[in-house]
């Protein structure tokens, strides 16, 4: 008997407290909150990149684009007709359908744009058909093409009359 005695006692002094594995996990997830909201708060003020319109906005008047128009006057959108070209490829497989709507500053650029058509459509397939599919095929080629798009635009029209060029449709095949 005293032997089951001793077993007992020595039972007893070995179980586990109740509760030390619930203050483990309380205080793993306060350590993982705790990195967590770390981890956003230094992606968020050091690593995310900043708008480069709210950098543009504090060097110039506040009332200008980065193109010298006025960018609190509404746009008017201008839709051109669809071009097809064939893309500069050495078997000449390929070919671009492209349908975009042109921004221009007012309603007098929008009735100039109209006069000058013509230009401005052996000017974009010109443009177009230089191109490569790896041209464009991605996305930063085809944000580059747009702003080849407008620059070819101003050069027609003079000035910076032309603000942004939106593509509706883009098919390469």
């Amino acid at each position: 008997m005293a032997e089951k005695d001793r077993k007992a006692q020595a039972g007893e002094e070995q179980q586990p407290k109740k509760g030390g594995k619930l203050k483990w996990i309380i205080l793993l997830v306060v350590v993982v909150a705790l990195l967590g909201g770390g981890g956003f708060f230094a992606y968020q003020f050091f690593f995310a990149q900043k708008e480069p319109a709210a950098e543009n906005a504090t060097t110039q008047d506040p009332g200008t684009a980065a193109n010298g128009t006025n960018a609190t006057a509404p746009g008017v959108l201008v839709k051109l007709d669809t071009l097809v070209v064939n893309l500069a490829d050495p078997l000449g497989r390929r070919y671009l359908k492209v349908t975009m709507e042109v921004e221009v500053a007012g309603p007098e650029v929008q009735t100039e744009l109209a006069a000058v058509m013509p230009k401005v459509k052996d000017a974009l397939l010109l443009l177009f058909s230089s191109k490569t599919f790896g041209e464009v095929a991605t996305m930063d080629k085809k944000l580059e093409l747009k702003l080849q798009v407008v620059e070819r635009l101003n050069q027609i029209l003079g000035k910076a009359k032309v603000r942004d060029v939106y593509f509706t449709e883009f098919v390469v095949q």
